[in-house]
């Protein structure tokens, strides 16, 4: 089993990217494929799904996105493809938020969930997804770092820009914040 991949993006398609590790290209369905940059060193965390037919790679941008699309396997007519889905939506605070409060009309808006499968994820899950709070904070901020990054910000501007942020805030709110502060430089 495969924990994570470690390489250079090769390729970014539809519905997966290429990692290049050690002269191999391992091709990787992710839930968005384009939030990662072509030609960039990465590490993708990658969860090994084997069918009769095929043997596939699925990868996260982070250890928590790859626990929740692990936790969503495990309810009953869920598969990679609708797990895929729903973190597709790119923030894995809010379908954690929505499983627990029990907000099935969130849960609906995926494609291939329909009222019965999101009764039974809010079933299987609700209470079982408790997140660190400093986890969901750095997943924030590391966000904030990528969307500065791929503006074409230097690594220094942006440690000045996210130093004060709270991580709590949505991502969007801490991209304009953190933008606000360097154009006022």
């Amino acid at each position: 089993m495969y924990a994570y991949l470690s390489g250079t993006i090769t390729d970014i398609l539809p519905n997966s990217v290429v990692i290049d590790v050690g002269g191999v290209g391992y091709d990787v369905l992710t839930p968005n494929p384009y939030e990662y940059t072509k030609d960039d060193k990465t590490t993708i965390h990658v969860y090994q799904h084997v069918r009769e037919d095929a043997i596939l790679l699925y990868g996260f941008k982070d250890k928590d996105a790859k626990a929740l699309f692990i936790k969503l396997l495990g309810v009953k007519g869920i598969g990679p493809k609708s797990a895929v889905a729903i973190l597709a939506s790119g923030n894995t605070n809010d379908v954690v938020h929505a499983i627990e409060v029990g907000n099935a009309k969130f849960l609906t808006k995926f494609p291939g969930i329909g009222p019965k499968a999101s009764q039974q994820i809010i079933l299987d899950l609700k209470g079982k997804l408790a997140m660190d709070e400093r986890a969901i904070s750095s997943e924030s901020i590391t966000e904030v770092e990528a969307a500065l990054k791929s503006l074409g910000y230097r690594a220094r501007e942006i440690k000045k820009a996210i130093k004060d942020l709270d991580g709590s805030k949505p991502t969007d709110t801490l991209i304009k914040e953190a933008l606000g502060k360097m154009l006022k430089k």
